[in-house]
């Protein structure tokens, strides 16, 4: 390994354009997408269903993952400057299982570059602590180990996700946290029109939606965020770059993770360009963790672990977990000055 700082992020070098662009009031390419996504979703299950229904399954499930890229827009501030009005534009949960607010609330902390990976720290890390590893029974591990290759992660990822995120939330619900309890009290609401929708408009019935529309769209999301991090001891090297991916447009560039994580209040259709700009110092920064695309990754992983279950160097002793409040801060392209991780998007 190269010698390296394991807590000091690189300086960014500064933007090649003298005119970076400025926020407006509405961001309307992020409107006109969510437009395609609710009318893509409705036209499906009204009017193709009944003709072409695995056409239209599939159609809906570009609808759920697009949805969930377009709600993953929608927490970092887009695509206008009012929270609740970003909200309110994701909110009929055409994916059923992941409340909004929750989603916002685990997601943000997981912007703390400095924990990516943390068993514990980090909300979205795929790694397991070593103490609780050796408390898995043998089917268990056999299925993380399997949810570690990309095929694994496509077919049984969504179900050990939702399996392991309805247990934690209940305990939290049952433990007297009000915002969690708030936040699903919220998607019931929104459960409620959209369940209505599919099961008296479309005729589709509920459990054949949810077999197929909502978990293909779970398995097209795992297919970004099966390798998006790794260990490194260089938090920058911990962030994956996929170069290019006919399914940009349903990630909404997140292919281009690395740069979304140093740069995430930009909206989804800056990324390409930020990254054209200066590719080699992009690839410089997270240490060359660069795929051209998801075929390499299929090629390498579909059947073979990328990395292994356990995390390779933190919680390997048993420890009481430490509470963490992530850092505020990331490193802007201008200059390397700061730049807030909005925990609240921008308000008027």
């Amino acid at each position: 390994m190269k010698n390296m700082e394991s807590e000091r992020h690189t300086e960014i070098p500064s933007s090649r354009s003298q005119h970076p662009r400025k926020r407006t009031g509405i961001e309307w390419p992020t409107v006109g997408l969510m437009i395609v996504c609710y009318g893509l979703w409705f036209i499906s299950g009204t009017y193709v269903y009944h003709t072409m229904p695995v056409v239209a399954l599939a159609a809906m499930a570009l609808s759920v993952a697009l949805h969930s890229s377009l709600q993953h827009e929608a927490l970092h501030g887009h695509p206008t400057r009012r929270g609740s009005l970003n909200e309110l534009l994701v909110s009929l949960p055409l994916g059923i299982v992941f409340p909004y607010r929750r989603y916002k609330h685990l997601h943000l902390k997981h912007h703390a570059d400095e924990r990516l990976t943390d068993p514990y720290d980090d909300p979205e890390s795929y790694y397991h602590a070593m103490s609780d590893w050796g408390k898995f029974p043998a089917f268990v591990k056999l299925m993380l180990n399997w949810n570690n290759t990309l095929i694994g992660r496509i077919v049984i990822g969504p179900l050990l996700m939702i399996i392991g995120f309805v247990i934690s939330e209940v305990k939290l619900v049952a433990g007297g946290d009000r915002k969690t309890r708030n936040a699903w009290l919220l998607h019931l609401a929104g459960l409620v029109p959209m369940v209505g929708i599919v099961w008296l408009i479309f005729d589709v019935p509920l459990w054949l939606y949810v077999l197929t529309s909502v978990y293909w769209g779970l398995s097209i999301i795992a297919i970004r965020s099966y390798c998006e991090h790794q260990w490194s001891e260089r938090p920058d090297g911990r962030t994956i770059i996929v170069e290019s991916s006919p399914l940009a447009l349903i990630f909404l560039n997140n292919n281009l993770h690395f740069v979304h994580h140093k740069k995430p209040t930009a909206p989804w259709y800056d990324l390409p360009k930020l990254y054209r700009e200066q590719p080699e110092e992009w690839q410089r920064m997270n240490g060359g963790y660069v795929f051209r695309n998801y075929f390499e990754i299929l090629r390498a992983y579909a059947f073979r672990k990328k990395q292994e279950v356990v995390h390779p160097i933190l919680r390997r002793e048993p420890a009481p977990a430490r509470a963490f409040r992530p850092r505020r801060h990331g490193i802007s392209l201008q200059g390397g000055t700061s730049l807030p991780i909005p925990a609240e998007p921008p308000k008027d």
